[in-house]
């Protein structure tokens, strides 16, 4: 799941999410696609805390650092 794009982590966990919320899934398999939806969780989060370091590294034309740290 970590190959996959952030664009492509989210759809799957829509279509995780939808399964869910059809009810039409038997217990074992909706458990499975939670674990699975976690999964594609952690990668999505993963990969926006990659993007939010690497704006956090954008140079003013001053030369200083902009700090977007958003989690304060």
């Amino acid at each position: 799941m970590e190959d996959l794009s952030f664009e492509e982590s989210l759809e799957k966990l829509e279509e995780i999410v939808n399964k869910l919320e059809s009810g039409n899934i038997p217990l074992d398999d909706a458990i499975d696609e939670f674990n699975n939806a976690m999964q594609l969780v952690k990668v999505c989060n993963n990969k926006l805390n990659n993007a939010e370091e690497a704006i956090a590294k954008i140079v003013e034309d001053n030369g200083e650092l902009i700090d977007f740290n958003i989690n304060e």
